[in-house]
């Protein structure tokens, strides 16, 4: 539980930061690859097990660890632009609608069980996202919905393939050690967009742009690292978890939207609060 605490508590981190980007005009994808160097230097400093480059280049999970990079350079942008663009409870509903697609997986794939009550939760907790965000507009402009869209599917496909990975490839010792070697694809990855940008005459960095990489960067490792380390228990059912911490976050990004960016709640954003407390306490059973 304690792990599924800090796991809420550091992505709940990563969609302030990124609120604060666009106040202080931070290049978003700038910071995104810097944050990733950071987020490796952190888990290569907090290790606990011994690190060495010949023994970790053998390690058989090495290869996932650059097919997540992949994907988290480019939904993590995805998040930032949405965040920015749609607010940061937008932001937080499309990534965290997604939660459907890693439960099924655990249901279908790993052939996990829920019971009634804790079904009844999941399918709660779907209503509650969708109403702790939703507004009041009379017209809708497809472009304002492309990047949650892409959050939606790629937070999807991020947290079902971290479950599987951890399943099946990564032993409880290595936890750390893949956490930062996924960074550390995803930095590489950046580079070469960089590199890209460069080519163009379309780079031109700025300090503030490291800062909020680094702002970024520590969050962001162990977000990741102790949503592993909450799914290497036993006692809790990958279905039950992932809910937990998606209304989990949810609740507090609504909460800290409402009262430190001033983002305005109508009433059918109470009817989605309180049923994402009333899926917290069916899931919980």
């Amino acid at each position: 539980m304690i792990s599924l605490f800090w796991a809420i508590f550091f992505s709940v981190l990563l969609f302030i930061v990124f609120k604060y980007f666009s106040k202080y005009n931070i290049n978003t994808f700038q910071a995104i690859v810097c944050n990733y160097i950071v987020a490796f230097l952190v888990g290569i400093y907090t290790t606990e097990q011994p690190f060495s480059i010949t023994t970790t280049l053998q390690k058989p999970w090495l290869v996932y660890c650059i097919y997540l990079g992949s994907l988290f350079i480019a939904i993590f942008f995805t998040m930032g632009k949405t965040s920015q663009l749609n607010g940061v409870s937008v932001a937080s509903v499309a990534s965290k609608m997604s939660l459907i697609i890693p439960v099924l997986f655990g249901l279908l794939f790993f052939k996990e069980s829920i019971g009634f009550l804790k079904a009844i939760g999941i399918g709660t907790a779907l209503f509650a996202v969708y109403f702790t965000t939703k507004k009041n507009t009379t017209t809708i402009e497809t472009s304002n919905f492309t990047f949650p869209i892409l959050l939606f599917f790629g937070s999807g496909i991020i947290d079902t393939s971290i479950h599987f990975i951890q399943k099946t490839k990564v032993p409880t010792e290595d936890t750390s050690l893949f956490s930062s070697f996924t960074f550390l694809g995803a930095f590489l990855i950046g580079c070469l967009a960089l590199a890209y940008q460069h080519y163009k005459n379309q780079f031109e960095f700025q300090f503030k742009n490291l800062i909020g990489g680094i702002a970024l960067g520590i969050p962001n490792y162990f977000s990741m690292y102790f949503l592993i380390r909450a799914l290497q228990n036993e006692k809790i059912q990958s279905a039950t978890l992932f809910t937990l911490i998606n209304i989990g976050v949810i609740l507090l990004t609504t909460l800290i939207g409402f009262l430190l960016f001033k983002e305005k709640l109508k009433k059918q954003n109470y009817v989605g609060i309180a049923l994402a407390i009333l899926a917290l306490v069916l899931v919980s059973f």
